[in-house]
């Protein structure tokens, strides 16, 4: 897929099945990487992302090129945007095909817009997930801890403070 620029806004209930294959997508090779399906991301059903889109404490933000969500990202805390708050960076995922064009930075860009400073935004990610890592610390995140979740996939905590 060429690069082209990509809207950036909220993401809406009426958008969670399109939201949830763009998801699945991005998942598969997480999937592939680890041996399992069983990883969270891939067992959402629509009704749970609607659910989380119409809950308060959510912020859901998508990218489209055009008519298409490419990618999508939620922010899901109390207190973001007061300074201290701790809000959890989760389902962030680009389409395959779109994937390396700024897609996932402009997306990640969005959500930290929401922090206020002193705000703390944690995320998990699979150990061995090398160009999401590399995203993510680019992106000010450092490691805090490690973790085996119950399917036995070792993830990595990271965490970021929003700045002053």
């Amino acid at each position: 897929m060429p690069p082209a620029p990509c809207v950036v806004a909220a993401l809406s209930a009426d958008d969670a099945g399109e939201a949830l294959t763009v998801q699945f997508a991005a998942y598969l090779s997480e999937a592939r990487r680890y041996g399992t399906t069983e990883i969270p991301p891939l067992r959402e059903t629509v009704a749970q992302l609607v659910a989380d889109l119409q809950d308060p404490a959510v912020r859901g933000f998508g990218a489209w090129i055009g008519p298409r969500l490419v990618g999508s990202v939620r922010l899901r805390g109390a207190g973001v945007g007061t300074g201290s708050g701790c809000a959890e960076l989760a389902r962030f995922s680009v389409a395959p095909d779109a994937q390396g064009h700024g897609i996932g930075r402009a997306l990640m860009e969005r959500a930290h817009a929401e922090l206020a400073a002193g705000d703390v935004t944690w995320l998990v990610s699979g150990a061995r997930s090398e160009e999401n890592l590399r995203l993510y610390r680019r992106a000010g995140y450092e490691d805090t801890g490690r973790l085996v979740d119950a399917v036995g996939v070792e993830l990595l905590r990271l965490e970021r403070l929003a700045p002053g």
